[in-house]
C-alpha cells in the first residue's frame, strides 16, 4: 500500500510541478505578448523571427541611407537652381554686350555685373551639407573648401582653382542597390560622374569662361564676347542643365526607394508579429485551465498525503 502511495504521491507531485511550469510560461506569454522567448519555445519560428529582425535591420539602415540622401540632393538642387538664373544671366549679358551698339561704358557695367556673378558661383561652389557640415562639391574630399578664388589688387577674381577631386561615394539604398547624389565640382577625366564647374566631356568650364567674358568686356572685345564667350556660355548652360536633370533622376530613384523600404519595414514586421505574438486568448483561455487542473492536483495530493499519514500512524 505504501508503495503504491508513494508512486501516486511522485506522480502528482510531477503533473504539479508540470502544471506550474506550463502556467509560469502562459503568464510569461500573456505579459510580454510574445510566445517565442527562446529557441526551445518553437525552433522555426525562432529561425524565421531572427531571420526576419536582421532583414528589419537592414531595411532600417536603407531608411536612413534614403533619408540622408534625400536631405543632401535637396541642397545640390538648391544650388543648382542659383546656379542655373546665375549662368542664364551670364549668357544674357554677353548677348546684348554683342551688340555693336553697346558702348564701352555699357561694357564696363556688364564686366562688373559678370565679376558680382562669379563671385556668387564661387560662394555656391563652396556650399557645405547643413546636414553634415562637407562640402558638397568637392568629391570625396569634402572636408576642404573645394574651390579657392585668385584675386587682383582690386579684388577682381582673376582664376579660379579646384581642390576637391572627381570621385563620389556610393551609398546602399537597397539589396545590391546602391546610388550617389554627389556632384564633383570639376571632371576632366573623361570618365565618372559628370563634373558641375568643369567636365572635359560637356565642354563646360564655368569659371574660366566667366573670367574670359569678364576680360573681354573690359577690353571692350565684342566679337569674342557675341562668338566665343556666348558659345562657351552655352556649353556652361547645358551642363547646368544636365546637372538639374541627372538630380531629379536620383530623387525619383530615391522617393522610389523610400516606398519600397517602408513597405518592405511593414510586411517584415507583420511577419515577425506572426512567428512571435501570442494567441491572447488562446493564451488566457490556456492559463485558465492550466489554473484550475493546477488547484485539482494540489488538492488531490494534500489528499493523498493525508491519507498516507493516517496509513504510516496505523
Amino acid at each position: 500500500m505504501r508503495v503504491s502511495t508513494d508512486s501516486y504521491i511522485n506522480s502528482a507531485i510531477a503533473q504539479t510541478n508540470s502544471l506550474a511550469a506550463q502556467m509560469d510560461t502562459l503568464e510569461n506569454e500573456a505579459t510580454t505578448g510574445l510566445s517565442v522567448q527562446a529557441p526551445s519555445d518553437d525552433p522555426e519560428a525562432m529561425e524565421t523571427t531572427l531571420n526576419d529582425l536582421a532583414s528589419q535591420a537592414a531595411q532600417e539602415q536603407y531608411g536612413n541611407n534614403i533619408t540622408t540622401l534625400q536631405s543632401q540632393a535637396n541642397s545640390i538642387y538648391s544650388v543648382l537652381e542659383s546656379l542655373q538664373t546665375l549662368v542664364s544671366q551670364a549668357s544674357t549679358i554677353a548677348t546684348e554686350a554683342g551688340s555693336s551698339t553697346s558702348s564701352q561704358t555699357d561694357l564696363n557695367d556688364y564686366a562688373s555685373q559678370i565679376s558680382s556673378i562669379i563671385q556668387q558661383a564661387l560662394q555656391l561652389a563652396n556650399t557645405k551639407d547643413p546636414a553634415t557640415g562637407q562640402y558638397l562639391f568637392g568629391g570625396t574630399d569634402s572636408g576642404q573648401q573645394p574651390f579657392t578664388a585668385t584675386t587682383d589688387s582690386d579684388g577682381t577674381v582673376t582664376g579660379v582653382t579646384y581642390n576637391g577631386n572627381s570621385s563620389v561615394n556610393q551609398t546602399e539604398i537597397g539589396s545590391g542597390v546602391s546610388v550617389s547624389v554627389a556632384v564633383p565640382g570639376e571632371n576632366n577625366s573623361g570618365s565618372g560622374p559628370q563634373g558641375l564647374f568643369a567636365d572635359s566631356r560637356s565642354g563646360s568650364n564655368l569659371f574660366n569662361d566667366l573670367i574670359q567674358l569678364q576680360n573681354d568686356l573690359s577690353s571692350g572685345n565684342t566679337s569674342a564676347i557675341s562668338g566665343t564667350d556666348a558659345q562657351n556660355l552655352q556649353n556652361d548652360e547645358n551642363n547646368v542643365t544636365y546637372q538639374v536633370a541627372y538630380n531629379g533622376n536620383v530623387q525619383t530613384q530615391l522617393n522610389t526607394a523610400s516606398s519600397m523600404a517602408s513597405s518592405q519595414a511593414t510586411s517584415l514586421n507583420t511577419g515577425i508579429s506572426n512567428a512571435s505574438s501570442a494567441d491572447m486568448v488562446q493564451v488566457m483561455t490556456q492559463l485558465s485551465q492550466a489554473q484550475t487542473a493546477y488547484e485539482a492536483a494540489l488538492e488531490a495530493t494534500s489528499r493523498v498525503l493525508q491519507i498516507s499519514m493516517v496509513d504510516f500512524l496505523g
